[in-house]
């Protein structure tokens, strides 16, 4: 098993270096994509970042050749790795200082650096080197063990797939859109009966929410529905320095109301405290900055 993996490690890495390389190379937005990656910020330069990312998949497509056609070979196996090295250190600078920005390495614009990105470069280093033990060509070793080789490359395509953040938008997302046809979406209300989350959601993009925030410091704490009004309950500190105190925020609002039914709910805001279980007289609107005025179009 050792020695089909090493036997088939040219035309597996090959491949992986083919699809990159070949992305870089044919994607019309290369310079689009390009201005958002670490590489343009490395650089200080789109142009030069675009120059470089088609360099790099000019090169990934030599060495597939190179690893497909002379599987005997020891440069493009020794040139793979070092490649894959030249990739880690390339991502672990730009997590480290810009971990925001694309990889650009399969010249996708929304390919974050991310441990995928470390992973498929990992592979790149470990093809290379598994490529250096090859003592077989790949396709002599297909011809003498076809099912064991088409079942190890469709293993390898399958890591590499999975270690594409493509594999999210082109597979996991259809597979959520389909979720949702069939169970529904899970702030959708049935019958009379909404959500607790859609009731959340609701008061977190309402003015009471907006009102008491700087009282709250918790998610939601506990919820009960009593007489058409579905209380929340968080907990919160009203006042500063010595006069902080722990309080529990409740708010109250419709049951049956959710985003789909109002964007403007009527909420009920109650601070009570927690030491003494009484209602505080908090002005929540004190101190809160006033909405600048629309300007008028006459």
């Amino acid at each position: 098993m050792i020695s089909l993996a090493w036997n088939l490690a040219p035309v597996a890495v090959g491949g992986l270096l083919a699809w990159t390389g070949a992305a870089k190379l044919r994607s019309r937005s290369l310079q689009r994509q390009a201005a958002d990656t670490a590489l343009a910020r490395v650089l200080n330069d789109v142009q030069r970042a675009v120059l470089v990312l088609r360099a790099v998949g000019t090169l990934e497509l030599l060495l597939a050749a190179g690893l497909l056609l002379l599987p005997a070979a020891a440069f493009p196996g020794w040139a793979t790795a070092a490649l894959g090295t030249g990739f880690l250190g390339y991502l672990a600078h730009a997590k480290a200082t810009m971990p925001e920005s694309s990889c650009g390495c399969s010249a996708k614009d929304d390919d974050r650096i991310t441990w995928r990105s470390f992973a498929r470069a990992g592979l790149v280093v470990l093809g290379g080197l598994a490529a250096l033990a090859s003592s077989t060509p790949w396709w002599s070793q297909a011809g003498r063990q076809p099912l064991a080789s088409v079942a190890f490359l469709a293993a390898w395509a399958a890591v590499v797939t999975a270690l594409s953040s493509e594999v999210e938008r082109r597979l996991l997302m259809p597979v959520r859109r389909l979720r949702v046809r069939i169970f529904g979406h899970p702030l959708v209300a049935y019958g009379d009966q909404v959500p607790v989350a859609a009731s959340v959601e609701l008061l977190e993009n309402s003015l009471a929410w907006e009102a008491a925030s700087p009282v709250v410091r918790s998610a939601l704490v506990d919820h009960w529905d009593d007489g058409g009004w579905r209380i929340l309950r968080f907990t919160g500190v009203h006042g500063s320095g010595a006069k902080a105190r722990p309080v529990s925020v409740l708010f109250a609002l419709d049951a049956s109301s959710s985003m789909d039914t109002t964007d403007n709910p009527a909420v009920r805001v109650t601070v009570v405290d927690d030491d003494t279980d009484e209602v505080v007289a908090a002005d929540l609107l004190t101190g809160r900055p006033s909405r600048p005025a629309l300007p008028l179009v006459t």
